[in-house]
């Protein structure tokens, strides 16, 4: 797959569709995954153990710090210090809420000495490229998960929604322009095939010496509680700072091989 001329495809209006009405069903599948995550607790125990940094995880639309509690829990048992975003619920881009997230971010990496990694799920992985963009000397790497910043918002069933909750258009052809920009720090989007909420195909990141992809299976709405994708957050933050390499989908080997399959497939 050519992610250059997929991703400038996906920016056209009406080029993808909503995903269809049984993978948007199929979302019901969200508490199975967390159900699958506590019985695959073995593996995902068996990580590289974390160096302390913090890690701020941002929610998606309509979400809080309740639904990340268990990711962010996760990731305290393999070693990091895990923060919420502490904005309340996700309601869209509110006046002065990306500056305040700047600067909750600008906070922690002064606290801890070290910069921020940042884990955005779906529109909070939106806001987290853009904190990575504004304050790159404070940003370790960005992780979001089902988040849509390639694709026109229309390629998504929750646009209509976001305009209810947000009061702002979902249409604004500059921003849809600025948001597909890779930050200037090392970037992974984690998506999935069989997302019914966005169109897997806006989730797909251009890939550079320092962005990548990763697929794997399950819901939008599971992100945060998949076992397949707690074990790639904790398999790319146990990267040391400045030594950031793809993840290696060849290496694994058995069941980890049948999981990660090439995001670059057609």
């Amino acid at each position: 797959m050519d992610t250059n001329r997929f991703t400038a495809a996906s920016n056209e209006e009406g080029a993808l569709k909503p995903p269809s009405m049984l993978l948007l069903a199929l979302e019901g599948r969200a508490p199975w995954e967390l159900g699958a995550a506590l019985l695959a607790a073995p593996m995902l125990k068996d990580v590289p153990a974390g160096d302390g940094h913090p890690v701020m995880v941002l929610p998606g639309l309509l979400a809080g710090d309740a639904l990340t509690f268990f990711l962010r829990k996760y990731l305290g048992n393999c070693g990091y210090e895990a923060y919420a975003w502490k904005q309340g619920l996700n309601l869209g881009p509110r006046e002065g809420l990306l500056e305040r997230c700047i600067a909750r971010v600008r906070e922690l990496s002064e606290k801890h000495g070290q910069k921020v990694s940042l884990i955005g799920w779906s529109l909070g992985g939106i806001y987290a490229r853009e904190i990575a963009k504004a304050l790159p000397e404070h940003v370790r790497c960005v992780i979001t998960l089902g988040s849509p910043f390639t694709g026109h918002p229309t390629a998504t069933n929750a646009w209509r929604l976001y305009q209810l909750v947000s009061g702002k258009p979902a249409i604004d052809e500059v921003q849809i322009a600025e948001l597909k920009k890779t930050p200037p720090v090392p970037t992974t989007s984690i998506f999935s095939r069989t997302d019914g909420i966005v169109s897997w195909q806006c989730c797909v990141e251009q890939e550079t010496d320092h962005s990548e992809n990763i697929e794997v299976h399950g819901s939008h709405t599971g992100m945060v509680a998949n076992p397949t994708v707690l074990y790639a957050l904790a398999d790319r933050l146990a990267q040391p700072e400045g030594q950031w390499q793809r993840f290696d989908h060849r290496g694994h080997q058995g069941v980890k091989k049948i999981i990660y399959r090439d995001p670059q497939r057609n």
